[in-house]
């Protein structure tokens, strides 16, 4: 990706130096991997003709060097030039085998497990998003860190628990916080690396110019600030809420005012990320892609509209599918579709009570505002082909928490200075035989800093607290949701998620030595990050950021 000094230089000096008289077989070259012929070494890049870890300024050119005809010569003069070569190599930042990956990470809003063909949906089509996981690894134990919007994208964009830094819960527009800018995100992390950088979708995670994208990191900005439904087009709001805005980077370009301007964000935010990568195809890049869809109020373009069995909602999904094969398009087009990481989740399960504008858990218990599997469990798929094996599936878990540390390893980043919580998962992506969870447990917060759960191997332990549910009533419809109830209590309970993935059977009377260990390794958690329910400051959380 990076600019290295010219191939054509080296051709010249073997042509020179091996056969002045420029007769005799040839050298063919296009970097790297050597393969070995009765007539010719080649050297292979990608289809673009780049190295594995550079962008070659004579990209697509082969490169013949004249090799003597003598048979006595030839394996000499191979094994020579071939010893230059790699000490030419390593002379360079970095060697042909290596190549820093581009990152793309799709973040969808309020999907649910089942909605995507590879997680099992019957209803909506996904081929794009399918073929991803065909041609890469599909997480069955994925979480976002906690059930609800500004939280979830605070701990994929620092890699820690959303309580750690001040995030809580879903910024409203009358929000006077938002995420710190001295803590290090995604994007701070590759940009000393050369990276360009781009998040086209919903920030939430403030909206004031300081905590806005081109503050954190990013390059480029265009997209929500916040969720679409905090605007005055929903009745019962009125004028609570200000005009939706519109930005490009630090400036509000326009304002979305009523449903038919919502139908086009898909569109618009997949234009943006194809001609993000079409401008930076020569360089590496990090492309955040946080759809503002699924949420409510659902909005999909005439093109897409009732193609599925589903209704609105999968036509909806079908269209962020239909982005994701756009992105993957543009990335093949910059040759560049096998040097780049991609990254497919949501950021918390589906708001259920919306009905028919919502997605399904694939039998997990509740969704969203909950911290039961529904609510927290998202799914996955990555594919990087260079690390991770096609068609392989990962059943540890895993969480948004340690996507950055992942992006850290596998670029060669440096890690934020502030303590972070999540670890690299490069060994689970990689398919290795002995890959565990970095983790001993994974901890699910919510409310004002409420530890409502936390899960250990197969383990799923909840702390007493109160959630909200349908209790089997029927939810909304056509973009109306019923109300909850609220504070259901639920007492300490242990599930096996091994053999009951959908919390419905309390085996802790059988397992109380499990659940006292967990207790134990919570209570060392609650002295870090804090726990509202049992009044517990942590000691380690250092806030947001403030006006």
């Amino acid at each position: 990706m990076h600019a290295i000094t010219s191939l054509g230089a080296a051709a010249e000096y073997f042509e020179r130096e091996l056969n002045p008289h420029g007769s005799g077989k040839h050298f063919r070259t296009k970097c790297s991997n050597a393969i070995t012929t009765q007539n010719h070494v080649e050297l292979n890049g990608d289809e673009s003709g780049r190295t594995e870890n550079h962008n070659v300024a004579d990209s697509g050119a082969v490169l013949q060097l004249p090799i003597l005809q003598q048979p006595i010569l030839q394996l000499p003069i191979l094994l020579g030039m071939l010893g230059t070569i790699v000490l030419w190599a390593t002379l360079t930042p970095t060697t042909f085998a290596e190549r820093t990956p581009n990152i793309v990470i799709v973040f969808t809003d309020d999907q649910g497990y089942g909605d995507l063909g590879c997680f099992g949906s019957k209803d909506i089509p996904t081929p794009h998003i399918d073929k991803l996981a065909t041609e890469g690894v599909r997480f069955t134990d994925f979480y976002a860190s906690q059930p609800v919007c500004s939280a979830s994208r605070a701990s994929l964009l620092t890699g820690c628990y959303a309580n750690r830094v001040g995030i809580k819960g879903a910024l409203f527009p009358a929000a006077k916080i938002g995420l710190d800018p001295a803590e290090h995100t995604i994007a701070e992390v590759v940009k000393p690396l050369g990276y360009a950088t781009a998040c086209f979708g919903k920030w939430h995670l403030g909206f004031q110019k300081k905590f806005l994208p081109i503050s954190q990191g990013f390059d480029r900005y265009i997209g929500i600030p916040y969720s679409n439904d905090m605007w005055p087009g929903i009745p019962e709001r009125g004028e609570g809420y200000p005009a939706l805005p519109w930005y490009n980077d630090a400036e509000v370009a326009r304002t979305i005012d009523d449903l038919d301007d919502q139908e086009t964000i898909t569109k618009e935010l997949t234009e943006a990320a194809v001609g993000f990568i079409h401008d930076n195809g020569e360089k590496p890049f990090l492309l955040y892609v946080p759809h503002s869809m699924p949420h409510v109020p659902l909005g999909v373009t005439t093109r897409f509209r009732q193609t599925t069995k589903y209704g609105t909602y999968g036509d909806v999904i079908r269209e962020i599918d239909w982005s994701v094969g756009e992105i993957r398009k543009a990335l093949e087009e910059e040759g560049v579709l096998n040097d780049t990481l991609i990254v497919f989740t949501s950021d918390n399960g589906p708001w259920l009570n919306f009905g028919d504008h919502a997605g399904t858990t694939g039998g997990l218990r509740e969704g969203k505002g909950t911290t039961f599997e529904g609510g927290v469990r998202v799914p996955c798929v990555m594919r990087y082909p260079r690390l991770i094996p096609a068609g392989s599936e990962c059943n540890q878990p895993a969480m948004t928490i340690d996507l950055l540390p992942s992006v850290v390893e596998l670029t060669g980043g440096k890690s934020p200075e502030l303590e972070i919580d999540g670890k690299s998962i490069v060994p689970l992506m990689r398919g290795d035989n002995d890959a565990v969870s970095p983790h001993d447990a994974y901890y699910y917060w919510y409310h004002d800093s409420q530890l409502q759960a936390m899960r250990m191997g197969k383990w799923k332990l909840h702390f007493p607290h109160g959630y909200r549910s349908l209790q089997g009533r029927a939810p909304g419809n056509n973009g109306n949701a019923v109300p909850y109830t609220n504070n259901i209590p639920i007492e300490l309970s242990l599930f096996n998620l091994e053999t009951d993935r959908n919390e419905t059977v309390n085996v802790i009377e059988g397992h109380r030595d499990v659940a006292e260990k967990m207790m134990a390794i919570a209570d060392k958690k609650r002295a870090e990050l804090g726990d509202s329910l049992t009044k517990v400051t942590g000691n380690e959380v250092r806030g947001p950021g403030r006006m």
